[in-house]
């Protein structure tokens, strides 16, 4: 399951960043987007019923059962909820900070991990510690040449910017070296999720989904 919860992230490059206040069309949400080609989606903990609503999409969509699809949690922030999103069956988890703790507690688990990471320090300090992905958070600020210029000396690692990146940069960060992108509030209109008008959701998304493949 590991591997092919990275495959998915590498190959796509793309993990949907659902950080909604309503998760009460999580289900045909996540529909849409599948529909729209975005196959890794992260439900976020700012939104308490995250774990539910992601517990439900996995039940109800056999895509993240099959392997054509990896769904997660993201906004961990400690080892208790680490714990949560594994037991609630989350795939991977994205946190927004750099926790030993909760890295260790995911690779025990078997359960990728993306730490979030803002300096160089913290950035190596993450992949060291067993990160699979590196979240460079918040990339709004830093822009693709900081992903270069921290490739530079550690070529190895893999980064995920993740935070102001949309349809105009995300092939810039694709350039500097990122295997990946974290998209959230760009990628999800939320009058067209509110109305249910889940054709202009797909709509985005395939956007998104060929634009990260390009």
């Amino acid at each position: 399951m590991k591997n092919n919860v990275l495959e998915i992230v590498s190959t796509t490059r793309l993990v949907a960043i659902i950080r909604l206040d309503d998760l009460s069309q999580a289900v045909q949400l996540s529909k849409a987007l599948l529909a729209g080609g975005v196959v890794a989606q992260e439900f976020t903990l700012s939104n308490p019923r995250a774990l539910d609503a992601m517990s439900e999409v996995k039940a109800a969509l056999s895509e993240f059962s099959s392997g054509g699809a990896t769904i997660g949690l993201g906004s961990v922030r400690n080892v208790d909820e680490a714990q949560a999103a594994i037991k609630a069956g989350a795939q991977f988890v994205v946190t927004p900070i750099t926790n030993l703790e909760v890295i260790e507690v995911c690779k025990n688990a078997g359960v990728p991990i993306m730490p979030g990471a803002f300096t160089p320090t913290e950035i190596a300090t993450a992949y060291d510690a067993g990160a699979d992905v590196v979240k460079v958070f918040p990339a709004r600020a830093l822009g693709p040449t900081y992903i270069k210029d921290v490739l530079a000396p550690m070529p190895y690692l893999k980064l995920m910017p993740t935070g102001g990146v949309d349809l105009e940069n995300m092939a810039s960060f694709f350039k500097a070296g990122a295997v990946s992108v974290g998209v959230g509030g760009n990628l999800l209109d939320k009058k067209a999720i509110e109305v249910g008008d889940w054709e202009k959701v797909s709509s985005i998304a395939r956007q998104y989904a060929e634009a990260a493949k390009a």
